[in-house]
């Protein structure tokens, strides 16, 4: 006996137990009625009161016999006439893969764990960022407020005094200046609204125009600064060149401030086919293997105390990278521990 007619049986037998619960249900009714007639219908006679059950028990039958089939039948036609047209349409029963559904869901429920992980992720970094930004400020806004009640509390009096805490209150100032320009200029390159100007230009010329800003910041630390080229003549790349400038502020300072004093810091140029080759290089202490790869992290210090305390922003690398990778470049770093650090990046020949 197959599926189907197996399914017409139990259909059959359904509907004749429907006899079986309207009889039921009527006796029930009878009784009832009868109860309520002995108990408060006095006026009634015996042959009326047995006319009553009789008529409201048949009547009862066939109403509730009625009711029991619809309700069956209604149910189990719809089951019996999406079989029908399964049965009359084989062709779409042989059209599902229970393999290819199966897959299907499977590869949805990665991709929408993976979605959740990347949320997950982004919220992290939203509070990471979020406290970084707050730790970077809190230290000059207290500075300015420890100079301001200094100088309420009397010092203001004092000529001396009053002139060295505006200055140190200036500094602070300009120490949150500068952070702010660089977290709007990172937030900027991050989202793509920075347009990238491009031309071309002698690296050579680039790259020593940066060194004579910072002669001055590298003598105070007596540190020689040295240009090295292995070309001869104009060394043109295609470049936004104050974004490359930028570049190479932010890199030779780095070398300068983590460099040994005394040292020397070196920018070179090399040809590499259809790229150029820049690197600085700096004697210094060098940066641990653990943390090359966070390097370019926003505010990520090798030494929180020290960097705090010279005044850096924190996002000097991070906008050193994204400024490369806008010019589609790349940009490495190599570091042995206690022999220095070398930043290099490419860019393109005009």
């Amino acid at each position: 006996m197959n599926k189907s007619t197996k399914f017409i049986s139990k259909f059959k037998s359904a509907m004749s137990q429907s006899w079986l619960v309207s009889f039921v249900a009527s006796l029930f009714l009878m009784l009832v009625m009868t109860v309520h007639i002995v108990l408060f219908e006095f006026s009634l006679s015996l042959s009326n009161s047995v006319v009553l059950v009789s008529s409201v028990g048949l009547t009862s039958f066939f109403v509730i016999r009625w009711l029991v089939d619809q309700f069956i039948y209604n149910k189990i036609k719809l089951i019996y006439k999406n079989i029908n047209d399964l049965k009359s349409k084989p062709g779409d029963l042989k059209n599902i893969n229970l393999r290819k559904v199966n897959k299907d869901v499977n590869s949805w429920n990665v991709k929408n764990d993976q979605e959740i992980q990347k949320l997950m992720i982004r919220e992290s970094y939203r509070r990471q960022f979020v406290g970084n930004v707050a730790h970077e400020l809190k230290t000059p806004i207290f500075n300015i407020q420890g100079y301001i009640d200094t100088l309420l509390d009397g010092a203001i009096d004092d000529k001396e005094i009053n002139r060295k805490f505006l200055e140190r209150a200036n500094k602070s100032v300009a120490r949150m200046i500068h952070i702010v320009e660089d977290l709007d200029q990172i937030t900027k390159l991050e989202a793509g609204t920075i347009d990238i100007e491009e031309e071309p230009v002698d690296i050579i010329d680039v790259i020593q125009d940066v060194v004579d800003q910072l002669e001055m910041k590298a003598k105070k630390r007596n540190v020689n600064l040295v240009v090295k080229h292995q070309q001869i003549g104009r060394f043109l790349v295609y470049v936004d060149v104050e974004k490359i400038k930028q570049v190479l502020i932010n890199l030779i300072v780095n070398a300068i401030k983590y460099g040994n004093e005394g040292g020397e810091v070196i920018c070179r140029t090399y040809s590499m086919g259809e790229q150029v080759l820049v690197e600085v290089a700096d004697d210094g202490n060098g940066i641990p293997a653990e943390h090359i790869n966070k390097i370019f992290e926003r505010f990520y210090r090798v030494d929180k105390a020290r960097d705090r305390g010279q005044g850096g922003s924190g996002l000097g690398l991070s906008i050193v990278k994204h400024i490369i990778e806008a010019h589609n470049q790349t940009i490495n770093i190599r570091s042995t521990e206690g022999e220095g650090c070398t930043f290099s990046f490419t860019l393109k020949k005009a």
